[in-house]
């Protein structure tokens, strides 16, 4: 297949690129470049690279893909809280526009890269997709509006799909510690200690970076009638922590490392604890290559070998909104 990939140069994207070249497809990357000096390792290259905004991509661009993986966004809470208007016209507008423009180009696969963020404040545990939408960002509110609108493109020649990703972490040739885990890990390689800003009892599922990109192949991949029109939660059950467990797992790494509870954040709305059944009912054969424990060693191992400190830590490099606000000023 011939697969185009936005955000192809971010940090989920390089696996997705090295995977689809695995499994013989074609790949075309679109990325704008705002992160790309982020990267610590060599990124991969896309069969053919554009340079530049997804939201200015034409139908000729389009044509002759079978498949379009969506990742480009403003990419967190935090980042879209810097500038909410930004948020919704990238991951919003821009995203629903791109879907136009596909389904017009003849592309019959859409797979838009969500994310668990959008249950917010959990109104229960062991949320599925059924369960209710409670976003507390501007990033929520993007990827809701975004799934709302796309699937009322469906029909015969146009298949949407929605992953919604459990936060992500763990190692990519494009790091970033500005998620829960890998945060945690790198604060405590470089300061020597654990620092969780809430109380540590918010729930998070987590789901490895390269796992995400698996599923990405995996949605690619499938027959049209399984994908169509699903939004579906990626991650595993075995898989949801609380922020406390987080910060244990990474003490057992890093022994020497004490937790501090800063509380700076106060009580953190965003908490919710995920069900993936029917994404193991849809792909009862797709098994999660890493765990907490497995995904955080390999990355315990990169950090030691590029000798991440203290400078890296509190640097620009591998913190996204760090990186945006220079490119917005």
């Amino acid at each position: 297949m011939k697969i185009l990939i936005t955000g192809h140069r971010g940090y989920i994207g390089p696996h997705l690129v090295n995977l689809l070249h695995e499994h013989g497809h074609q790949v075309t990357g679109v990325d704008i470049g705002y992160f790309e000096a982020c990267a610590w390792e060599s990124l991969p290259a896309a069969d053919r690279e554009i340079r530049g905004d997804f939201r200015q991509l034409t139908e000729a661009d389009l044509e002759g893909h079978d498949c379009v993986c969506h990742l480009a966004a403003i990419s967190n809470d935090p980042m879209g809280d810097l500038n909410p208007e930004l948020t919704y016209t990238t991951n919003r507008d821009g995203s629903i526009e791109l879907a136009r423009k596909a389904k017009r180009a003849g592309v019959s696969r859409f797979l838009f890269s969500g994310s668990c963020s959008v249950y917010g404040k959990g109104e229960k545990l062991d949320l599925d997709e059924t369960a209710t939408l409670n976003p507390v960002s501007a990033y929520a509110e993007s990827k809701i509006a975004t799934e709302r609108e796309v699937v009322k493109l469906a029909d015969k020649s146009f298949s949407p799909a929605f992953l919604r990703n459990a936060t992500a972490y763990g190692h990519s040739p494009n790091l970033r510690i500005d998620l829960v885990a890998n945060n945690l890990l790198a604060c405590a390689i470089a300061r020597g200690d654990i620092r969780i800003m809430s109380d540590g009892t918010p729930w998070r599922p987590l789901v490895h970076c390269h796992d995400i990109a698996r599923a990405f192949v995996a949605f690619a991949e499938a027959p049209a009638k399984v994908i169509h029109t699903q939004a579906i939660n990626i991650g595993g059950n075995d898989q949801n922590y609380q922020v406390r467990d987080v910060g244990d797992a990474v003490q057992r790494l890093v022994p020497n490392a004490k937790i501090v509870y800063t509380g700076e954040v106060g009580s953190d709305p965003r908490n919710y604890r995920v069900n993936f059944d029917r994404f193991q009912q849809m792909f009862p054969g797709f098994k999660l290559k890493y765990n907490l424990q497995t995904g955080l060693e390999e990355l315990l191992a990169k950090f030691r070998e590029h000798q991440f400190g203290l400078k890296d830590f509190e640097g620009d490099q591998f913190v996204r909104l760090r990186a945006l606000k220079k490119h917005l000023a």
